[in-house]
């Protein structure tokens, strides 16, 4: 059957295949311009070497070696950095002396596997330094990880490995930033990373007096802490203190939000001044931080609703979340974002403690547009990755995440980290006080003029609200 087609109509369909045409044109146009360009790129286009662009996808996998705290295989848990006799200290030693590190980790792959570590120096910006190896270290470039132990009666079977650094054959010559990178190696002989860890080796050779407070400004007064502080260089000679000298400041020894471009606000004689009233100093004041206690899976515990054993795991219902945003503040007892592994149960947490699936539940109107909401603290290095990432029910209107834990005492907090951002934003769930409890690191590098690195030459860990 036809139908005869009135003029208007065979304009139109006319105009429509000629846009068409054109916007097929126009996608063909693009993708040789794309191919000549990555032609050009590769320097097989005109004869000659193509133009070094930066290339980052390299960093979205879990091989990309990150100079970061990072956990690369996902049957590798509960990794701990500290030193050794006290479990909650920053994961900083002091050279040339008896200090050290005490590394712990398990594979819930179970079974034994030979795992090695190393170090590597690096800047006060966290990239490789130029040193050489035996410029920094004294010893083999790995070490064997000597201790081993399968799990004993536990739902879930595992493998902990642990060891301890520095040793008599492994002596740490310089200060500064360090990666201690842990891995094992397949049959060819191959590096199959497992984590790295970010450490430091301080020399004191400066003191550092710090007054946290609130913000001086007007409009941050509620809501910001302002970190003002002085470096006393004690004689040490600094030729250039606004050059050779470089300062970082961690909250809750977060690495994301941290400042790190700080100069002298005044230099008088040896004392370097940081009281700024401008505004550069500041930190979002957070709230104390949400805790659950997990050290038995026989009692249920403050936060903890509900305890149900299956075939592997333990599963652990907290009790339903509150948004802070708008809440006054209240004080509370926390341990500032770190975390506890331990167990109340029987034997030692290391072989005997159990896993638990904790799943968290926080009511909230509407999916966040602006971001992603995760579950962070001490517990993952405060890292944004897929397995602390919360995901939205709009069914029950509210974000809701499923998250493996071994037995301990933990601190965390919802942050949402804005779209094509790497610093998290505590203020969308948690809100933000001035008289909130935060624990300040003072991180203090010094350059000598001919170097090729980074002294950590002070340290110091100071509390607001107190």
């Amino acid at each position: 059957m036809c139908y005869q087609l009135s003029d208007c109509v065979k304009n139109y369909i006319c105009k429509r295949v000629s846009d068409t045409e054109n916007y097929m044109r126009l996608k063909i146009l693009a993708a040789c311009v794309f191919f000549t360009f990555l032609e050009f790129h590769n320097g097989s286009a005109f004869g000659r070497p193509g133009i070094a662009i930066a290339d980052t996808t390299d960093y979205y996998k879990t091989d990309y070696l990150r100079n970061d705290d990072f956990i690369y295989q996902k049957y590798i848990k509960s990794v701990v950095l500290s030193q050794v006799g006290f479990e909650l200290a920053d994961p900083v030693i002091t050279l040339n002396t008896n200090e050290r590190f005490l590394v712990g980790f398990d594979d819930l792959q179970g079974g034994f596997k030979q795992y090695y570590y190393r170090i590597q120096h690096c800047t006060s910006g966290w990239n490789k330094s130029e040193l050489l190896l035996n410029e920094y270290l004294e010893g083999l470039e790995e070490e064997q990880v000597e201790n081993y132990d399968p799990s004993f009666n536990t739902r879930m079977v595992y493998s902990h490995y642990g060891f301890t650094f520095p040793s008599d054959r492994f002596i740490i010559k310089k200060s500064g930033n360090y990666i201690l990178s842990v891995f094992s190696r397949d049959a060819k002989g191959n590096e199959i990373m497992a984590f790295t860890r970010r450490f430091m080796v301080v020399d004191p050779r400066v003191t550092i007096t710090a007054h946290i407070g609130r913000a001086g400004t007007s409009e941050d007064y509620d809501t910001k802490q302002e970190v003002d502080f002085s470096v006393n260089t004690m004689g040490t000679r600094i030729d250039a203190p606004y050059q050779d000298i470089k300062v970082v400041v961690l909250q809750n020894w977060r690495w994301d939000n941290a400042l790190t471009n700080l100069k002298p606000y005044m230099v008088r004689n040896e004392i370097l001044d940081y009281n700024f009233d401008n505004g550069t100093n500041l930190f979002d004041g957070g709230n104390e931080f949400r805790r659950f206690d997990l050290r038995s899976v026989k009692l249920i515990s403050e936060k903890v609703r509900q305890i149900t054993p299956n075939d592997t795991v333990f599963d652990v219902q907290l009790w339903e979340s509150e948004k802070r945003t708008f809440k006054e503040y209240a004080l509370d007892d926390d341990i500032n974002g770190k975390f506890l592994l331990k167990t109340t149960d029987d034997g030692t947490v290391e072989t005997s403690g159990e896993y638990a699936l904790v799943k968290f539940f926080l009511p909230f109107e509407a999916p966040i547009l602006e971001g992603n909401l995760y579950v962070a603290g001490g517990f993952n290095g405060w890292q944004y990755t897929p397995e602390n990432k919360m995901e939205y029910n709009f069914r029950k209107k509210a974000y809701e995440a499923s998250i493996l834990f071994k037995q301990g005492y933990y601190n965390y907090m919802y942050v949402m980290l804005p779209n094509n951002a790497k610093t998290g934003d505590v203020t969308w769930v948690e809100g933000n006080h001035s008289e909130t409890r935060n624990t300040y690191t003072i991180l203090v590098y010094h350059r000598q003029k001919g170097e090729l690195y980074d002294e950590l030459i002070g340290t110091g860990n100071f509390e607001s609200g107190k």
